[in-house]
């Protein structure tokens, strides 16, 4: 178990060591491999302790996939029925969707609901 961050840099050092001579051809019973294995497990452990991946926010999965898609908020506030006022404050934080937008903005931008919805 890796305790701390100086544990945590060391470990990560030596998996970049490791990952110039362990490949897709490596043997699963090679030492290197093996190391490799233990070390990679061990960080993705601290990390997930140490620094968890939050889910995104909306306004910026919105964002996102505004880009994705090419649309300005006038072209976004068309496809979800709303006014462009309305998709501005979606897009601030100062306001959240209803449940039919929310609804709307999950099946027509294709964003996962439980992003929509913060669940």
């Amino acid at each position: 178990m890796i305790k701390t961050e100086k544990q945590y840099n060391a470990a990560c050092s030596r998996i970049e060591e490791l990952l110039k001579v362990v490949g897709n051809d490596t043997p699963a019973d090679d030492k290197d491999f093996i190391e490799l294995d233990l070390l990679s497990d061990l960080v993705a452990d601290y990390e997930e302790a140490h620094s968890p991946v939050k889910e995104p926010e909306l306004a910026d999965v919105i964002k996102l996939r505004m880009y994705e898609m090419g649309i300005n908020q006038t072209k976004l506030s068309e496809l979800l029925g709303v006014s462009p006022s309305r998709v501005s404050e979606y897009l601030t934080g100062k306001s959240e969707p209803t449940l039919q937008v929310a609804r709307n903005i999950s099946r027509k931008l294709n964003i996962s609901a439980s992003v929509v919805l913060g669940v």
